[in-house]
């Protein structure tokens, strides 16, 4: 054990230090540390569980990358179809990354009740369609089974259905259009068997899935043609640099787009979390290591003489300034363990009960306050926040070289 460290522990435990004139000093101090700790946790968790929440439910509708035929990228509806004879489906291996792939078509229609109408987007989906995220935002019913024979099975959003009146076990007309404006509509009977609500409604108030295969066959397309195919990612982070993978191994007559783009306002939006985040960690640092510098300030003021007798017995500037950095790093690191316990302690209550919940949920498209945390974010956290703070200290930490021993001893 080196001698700063011994007497730096000598410091702290002793019953002195606890009813001396710095000790509210210090409490203070180490509440600050704890409460920006806490802080930027907090900031971390909500504006990151935000982000990826939002990535999910745009991921659940439109999977992370869609492949296309050129003809039909300016248009919501598909128009002229891609054959399923595609070395990518339905697994693609050529591009590590890819865990899933499915193929979809949509088809313009308007709903029509006894009393009023709504025009929607029909989306078919297949047997292989990724059912797994669709099931958090289900509020009623069942999910429809599109892996029997032909049915009239329907996923209706609650916006719609609120529009039209409608509930689950309902049935209703729809009319979709043909290419030629003149020729008359065709006409299907379906049922509601499950009613779901995502939070975006500039998505569930233009979309309902069915089965594929009333849509190929209003088409007139054989069984492997389809619209386009959505394309699922294990990692997000991953996306543009599968965008481009994927767009260099397909067919020239296909093209290739990601969520990122198509959705860019609301990414950008996304983007902005970034530097709040930033922000507040940086805010929440300095407050904390102003706070530690007072408490130093204080802790040297208050030890003056101890300083001039070990400069009597012939220590160094830089072993008493060591001394007083260890204490200070073990208040910090006091700061820091309330900090965790507190700060992680509410966001596993906000995430397992969802008490806090946004005023305004449609602006956020989500009615909680999503929380998102990996343990090696927490990790680089505080030994940030510990390196900042006691980086911070060394330069105020220079005011014991200007303690002389003769009125250090004196002023005793």
């Amino acid at each position: 054990m080196n001698f700063e460290y011994y007497l730096a522990k000598r410091l702290i435990t002793g019953a002195e230090h606890k009813i001396s004139i710095s000790a509210p000093i210090i409490k203070i101090a180490i509440a600050a540390i704890a409460l920006g700790l806490i802080m930027m946790l907090i900031a971390i968790a909500t504006g990151v569980g935000l982000q990826h929440k939002v990535r999910e439910k745009i991921a659940a509708f439109n999977g992370h990358i869609q492949i296309y035929n050129y003809d039909n990228n300016n248009s919501d509806v598909s128009v002229v179809p891609v054959s399923t004879e595609q070395y990518f489906y339905p697994e693609f291996t050529d591009v590590e990354g890819v865990s899933h792939v499915q193929a979809v078509a949509t088809k313009a229609a308007v709903i029509r009740t006894e009393e009023t109408f709504e025009g929607i987007i029909a989306k078919g989906v297949g047997k292989e369609y990724n059912w797994t995220s669709f099931e958090e935002y289900l509020v009623s019913g069942r999910l429809p089974n599109f892996k029997e024979a032909l049915n009239n099975e329907v996923l209706l959003s609650r916006v719609i259905a609120n529009r039209l009146q409608l509930q689950t076990g309902d049935t209703f007309f729809t009319l979709f259009f043909k290419e030629d404006a003149n020729k008359v509509p065709n006409q299907r009977s379906f049922e509601i068997v499950g009613i779901f609500d995502s939070g975006f409604e500039e998505i569930d108030e233009r979309y309902f899935l069915t089965d594929i295969r009333h849509i190929q066959r209003m088409n007139k397309w054989e069984q492997n043609q389809i619209g386009n195919f959505e394309v699922y990612l294990d990692d997000f982070e991953t996306i543009q640099e599968k965008t481009y993978q994927i767009r260099s191994s397909t067919l020239a007559t296909l093209d290739t787009h990601n969520i990122e783009s198509k959705y860019a306002r609301i990414f950008e939006w996304l983007g902005l979390f970034d530097f709040n985040i930033a922000l507040i960690i940086g805010i929440m640092v300095i407050v904390a290591g102003i706070n530690m510098i007072t408490a130093l300030l204080v802790l040297i003021l208050e030890r003056t003489p101890m300083i001039g007798i070990l400069k009597a017995l012939g220590s160094s500037n830089w072993s008493i300034r060591k001394t007083f950095l260890y204490n200070a790093t073990y208040l910090i690191g006091i700061g820091l363990l309330w900090g965790n316990a507190i700060g992680l302690g509410v966001l596993w209550l906000q995430n397992e009960y969802k008490f806090f919940k946004f005023p305004n949920p449609e602006e956020y498209y989500i009615e909680y306050i999503p929380v998102h945390i990996n343990f090696s974010t927490v990790v680089f956290l505080n030994i940030g926040v510990l390196l900042l703070c006691v980086l911070m200290l060394i330069v105020p930490s220079y005011i014991i070289t200007k303690i002389t021993p003769v009125k250090a001893i004196k002023f005793e």
